[in-house]
């Protein structure tokens, strides 16, 4: 039966919109955001005006951090394209601190991006670059000069320029439609990795981010996948009897830590990814899920109910006694660990709510960041500066995202059908 439990309440986690762009609204930001104007970039001719509105982007993303205070263009008295064209007294004039300018030019193959950062109280630059895109990379490039900015500016690197895997469904059986799927961080270029009939869950992306593993139902059992992003390329990692469930690449991209249940008793389990051994992390009579792995490949932190409720443990990741983590409230579940390996993100209840919280690992103190009454799945984001997770909202799926202090928050709707399950990607090789 506790098994049984266990896998419905996977199931449950799984009721979600075919790709579909996300609408980011923000709900919170902090008191008194950076003042910023970005300018519309210039053009310098040479080929095909650009459709995408880089600028544009670029205040959007830094709108959305909620740390941003954005001059509206209609506010705008110039549209400079370079610091030789700034007039700073007009931009101090509209209470400024900061100006981003910036020009394109077509190329044989593209285009050439030029920005600049200026302070316009010192009257200095404080970043200036050049970059070459394809017309289709050009959001791409805007989301870089926003993380180039917003690292400038607030000391803390960005994370724009990444991207977010969910899962959505539409429809009621047996017309369905389940589906894996990733976008960017703004919601935009969402794209299908995979879809269904029956239930798919639990998305991890490999440290190098070219690969996803997830649960699939298609043969009316759970098996553990993995996914090439650009290829759709798959490896089949796990289809025993019972459970295969909450796969988690370790930090070096080798392993996976699942659950299974083939023993009789759902424990954790290490696979490596090439093919070969299978290592059990944990031997219990109770439940053990939800693993995911410390930073340093040291840790593997999970959920048991080992104690008489979901609490969270840890245990080496090359094996031996598991140590409790969580000992405040009733319910702490979905453990995740910050990038920096100094928070644990969580489900915690608070009297009959679910919500997401942080415990500071060394003080052992937790923190809850949201209000509402069903949120779970929290990732968080590259640089650790937010954590994304999944609410119900009016009855529907939704996505939504938190700072880690709880000062910002963001929600990423969709127009159509139940969204959940999100995680943040890792950065690219190419950030």
């Amino acid at each position: 039966m506790r098994i049984l439990i266990l896998l419905m309440g996977l199931l449950a986690g799984c009721a979600q919109a075919l790709a579909a762009p996300l609408t980011i609204e923000i709900i919170k930001g902090v008191d008194k955001g950076l003042p910023i104007a970005v300018v519309p970039f210039g053009w310098l001719g040479g080929g095909n005006v650009p459709e995408l509105d880089l600028a544009g982007v670029i205040r959007a993303d830094l709108e959305r951090s909620g740390r941003f205070e954005n001059l509206p263009v209609k506010d705008m008295l110039a549209f400079p394209k370079s610091d030789q064209e700034v007039n700073y007294k007009d931009w101090r004039t509209l209470n400024r601190d900061n100006l981003v300018v910036g020009q394109v030019q077509a190329t044989g193959g593209g285009y050439e991006v030029r920005f600049q950062l200026l302070d316009v109280v010192r009257q200095e630059q404080l970043a200036g670059y050049k970059m070459n895109s394809s017309a289709r990379d050009l959001r791409a490039t805007a989301h870089r000069i926003a993380d180039i900015i917003y690292e400038k500016l607030t000391g803390q690197r960005g994370a724009f320029a990444t991207r977010v895997a969910y899962i959505t469904s539409q429809g009621r059986a047996p017309n369905k439609e389940v589906a894996l799927n990733v976008a960017d961080a703004d919601g935009y270029n969402s794209q299908t990795v995979i879809s269904s009939k029956e239930p798919i869950m639990s998305p991890a992306w490999s440290p190098d981010g070219t690969r996803i593993a997830y649960v699939s139902f298609e043969n009316k059992q759970p098996a553990i996948f993995t996914q090439e992003i650009y290829t759709g390329r798959r490896s089949k990692i796990a289809s025993f009897p019972g459970i295969n469930g909450a796969p988690a690449w370790s930090p070096d991209g080798r392993r996976l830590a699942l659950t299974l249940s083939k023993d009789g008793n759902p424990d954790i389990f290490v696979v490596d990814v090439g093919g070969g051994g299978l290592t059990p992390l944990t031997r219990n009579s109770a439940i053990d899920t939800e693993p995911t792995w410390s930073p340093d490949g040291r840790w593997v932190y999970f959920t048991s109910d080992r104690a008489g409720g979901p609490q969270i443990y840890r245990v080496a990741a090359s094996g031996g006694e598991a140590e409790r983590i969580t000992y405040e409230g009733s319910y702490n579940a979905r453990p995740t660990v910050s990038p920096d390996g100094e928070l644990l993100g969580m489900v915690t209840r608070v009297g009959g709510n679910f919500r997401i919280g942080v415990m500071d690992l060394k003080a052992r103190s937790v923190r809850v960041l949201t209000d509402g009454s069903l949120d779970e799945s929290p990732s968080f984001a590259p640089n650790g500066s937010m954590i994304i997770y999944a609410a119900k909202v009016n009855g529907k799926g939704e996505l939504a995202a938190v700072s880690v202090d709880g000062r910002i928050r963001q929600r990423l709707a969709m127009q159509v059908g139940d969204v959940r399950e999100p995680i943040w990607s890792p950065y690219s090789k190419a950030q």
